[in-house]
């Protein structure tokens, strides 16, 4: 039988009551007021904002568990401040006195990075959606917070730039914010030197699109995560949105409060991959296309085919052959970008290189029978050397995810791509993984 709202908040604070002082439950409990429950979210009416931030500092672990347990699944607490009449004209009239300032906000974005210049593709298709959504509608949809993460190149900044400035163009008056974090860190550190940590957190409370770059760089850094604890809840109850971009999940971040990494689990988290083969080059010809360059289809395919990692080889690549061509009066052919090819990314010989012989090379290493490899062996040493080989596949081969999984014994698209995964997501932390992959690595430059 479903249960009703009072049925809901009575058995937490049931519980509740018997979990921390009777003066602190009459304190901060007892003037709660619930108002609905709907979306795996528990609405409650508090007196004044000061209580969210000492319920959200005190007591948000508390809080989360007991909902769980009552509503039998996690259950998001949201909070609606109480607002008297008088509260009302404090607040317009403070509008009202800091309209003229807020003008003044510089974004901080790069006009370029707009979503016309952002090439989707498998790999960033998700955040690319989720962005153009936030964009259209900031803080109304349900990616709030986002959070982008990935390896470095792969387009996440590109991505911040384009939700701000698409923003921007919707609504010119909005107070959009472009900001790194370790700018953010720099800034923290001279309001606290300066004892105006107050005015550091009212400026960025009335910021309505909050755009974070590389949000690891928070890591450890106690003080600076408990002010950015307090401007995100503001911001997020206000209803303006927050977007951040990280260099791996949230699951791997390390010296990040619990409250906070609880937060940015919120909206959506979406992965940006390295870019694949027609990714790369469809962002090859939209770069030429920008620069008024015509390349011969073979250098295009060629730089595509070696330029693997990221989005900045790619372009640094193309502008290097560009530079050589005009510098040295040649023709921009296979035979010069090959020249460039080769002093900026390691190059394979793609004749020797296949599916097939990279299986070889990781059997030979792993001392294990292709057949071994093949089966359906659960042991570590096969499960590890099987995701290896399709990680390495992928890489340094063209190849299709089905085609690898029917080399390797006839496994779906869906398994290669889940080993592809795992084994990127690992090599950061796993030192063991990274030796391996290394060592494989040199081996298949000398076949």
């Amino acid at each position: 039988m479903e249960q009703t709202l009072a049925q809901i908040w009575d058995k937490c604070l049931s519980i509740i009551r018997d979990n921390v002082p009777a003066l602190n439950y009459a304190k901060w409990f007892q003037p709660i007021v619930p108002l609905k429950y709907q979306d795996d979210c528990l609405w409650i009416q508090v007196p004044t904002h000061f209580y969210v931030e000492q319920l959200e500092e005190q007591y948000s672990d508390l809080l989360a568990k007991v909902l769980n347990r009552v509503n039998g699944k996690p259950t998001r607490l949201m909070y609606q401040v109480q607002i008297s009449d008088t509260q009302v004209n404090i607040a317009a009239e403070q509008k009202q006195r800091n309209q003229a300032p807020q003008q003044e906000l510089d974004p901080q974005l790069i006009d370029k990075l707009s979503f016309d210049a952002f090439v989707e593709g498998e790999s960033n298709r998700l955040a690319r959606t989720a962005g153009v959504s936030i964009a259209a509608n900031p803080g109304k949809t349900i990616f709030n917070p986002l959070f982008v993460y990935g390896k470095s190149g792969v387009g996440k900044t590109h991505l911040l730039h384009a939700i701000g400035n698409a923003a921007l163009e919707k609504n010119p008056r909005a107070r959009v914010l472009y900001i790194s974090s370790h700018i953010f860190q720099v800034q923290y550190s001279q309001a606290y030197l300066q004892n105006k940590i107050n005015d550091f957190i009212h400026f960025y409370q009335s910021v309505d699109v909050l755009l974070i770059d590389d949000i690891h760089e928070l890591s450890g850094k106690t003080g600076t995560q408990n002010v950015f604890f307090h401007i995100f809840n503001h911001l997020h109850q206000m209803g303006k949105q927050i977007v951040f971009t990280c260099d791996r999940a949230p699951k791997d971040l390390v010296g990040v409060e619990d409250r906070l990494m609880t937060r940015f689990k919120w909206g959506l988290t979406a992965e940006m991959r390295q870019p694949d083969y027609q990714l790369r080059v469809d962002i090859l010809r939209r770069k030429m296309q920008q620069n008024g360059v015509e390349l011969p289809e073979e250098v295009v395919e060629y730089i595509a085919r070696h330029a693997k990692d990221n989005v900045r080889d790619l372009e640094g690549i193309l502008t290097s052959l560009i530079a050589h061509s005009i510098i040295e009066g040649r023709n921009a052919d296979l035979r010069l970008c090959r020249q460039v090819v080769e002093n900026s990314v390691e190059v394979f010989d793609e004749e020797k290189l296949s599916v097939e012989n990279i299986e070889a090379e990781v059997c030979r290493y792993y001392h294990l029978d292709k057949d071994v490899l093949h089966s359906n062996s659960r042991k570590q040493e096969v499960a590890r050397a099987r995701q290896v080989a399709m990680f390495l596949s992928k890489k340094y081969t063209d190849k299709s995810y089905a085609y690898i999984g029917e080399v390797m014994g006839k496994r779906n698209h869906a398994t290669v791509i889940h080993a592809c995964k795992l084994v990127e997501q690992s090599l950061e932390l796993d030192k063991a993984l990274h030796n391996d992959v290394q060592k494989i690595e040199s081996a298949l430059t000398l076949l």
